[in-house]
């Protein structure tokens, strides 16, 4: 049976997967609206329901099912195993559930996990293992990632905005066109990493080690360059004015 859901104060009864929960539209609808989940349950749509119990399918893994609720009620993310985090990502992936601002990743083993379009400010990844991940468009502004592994992530288009990346492994990493302004790469390992057209305005990369780095038409104004060997870097188009480069190598 398929039918609209009207908004009402009565528990909604859910089946994940074949394990059962109760919550209610509000919780459903409210921290995201603009997710899947939210437009499941906005009344907007149709969705199937038993007809004698009233009880709502949905096709997905239930075992993380209780977290999802918990972090639409409470905005909470629970210490997880580390396999774990990657399919308690996978389902909020599948509900749209975008919205990780202030989430402690700090630690966690989350490599290969698709973060793109995610709204990540001031999300804690301090020596997080994510090498392969990818946070292309994410929002990562203020984010700590100091220490982390990130080697071969992507993270086109990405903002960064005063971030912090001191001591990072960004090895191979695609920074295509972020935002990088203000962003701490102190002692960062940026090895053939690819910074082509990043605004770096004003980011501080004293100690960086920028062998292969691609910095091609990239913005550098005021960026602090103290101290850091340049001869390896490709540096054509890059904007340099006001950039300190007391002691660089070039």
């Amino acid at each position: 049976m398929s039918s609209s859901f009207p908004r009402s104060p009565s528990p909604v009864l859910l089946n994940i997967g074949g394990k059962k929960y109760a919550t209610t539209i509000d919780t459903l609808t409210q921290r995201e609206p603009d997710s899947m989940i939210a437009a499941m349950f906005s009344g907007r749509h149709t969705v199937s329901r038993d007809s004698e119990t009233g009880t709502i399918f949905v096709d997905r893994d239930g075992k993380h099912f209780r977290h999802i609720l918990n972090w639409l009620r409470d905005g909470v993310i629970p210490m997880l195993k580390d396999s774990e985090y990657q399919e308690l990502l996978r389902e909020a992936e599948y509900y749209q559930l975008l919205d990780l601002s202030f989430v402690d990743f700090s630690y966690a083993r989350i490599q290969n996990t698709n973060f793109s379009n995610a709204n990540l400010w001031k999300a804690r990844f301090g020596d997080a293992e994510a090498e392969g991940s990818i946070f292309q468009d994410a929002n990562l502004r203020e984010c700590e990632l100091s220490g982390a592994n990130l080697r071969g992530v992507v993270l086109d288009r990405a903002n960064l905005q005063s971030a912090n990346l001191q001591d990072a492994c960004l090895i191979k990493c695609s920074f295509c066109e972020a935002d990088l302004r203000s962003a701490h790469l102190q002692s960062a390992k940026l090895t053939d990493a690819n910074l082509k057209g990043a605004n770096l305005e004003g980011a501080n990369l004293k100690g960086a080690k920028l062998n292969g780095t691609n910095l091609q038409g990239a913005n550098l104004q005021r960026a602090y360059l103290r101290d850091v060997d340049l001869r390896d870097t490709q540096l054509e188009g890059a904007r340099l004015g006001g950039a300190n480069l007391l002691g660089a190598i070039r």
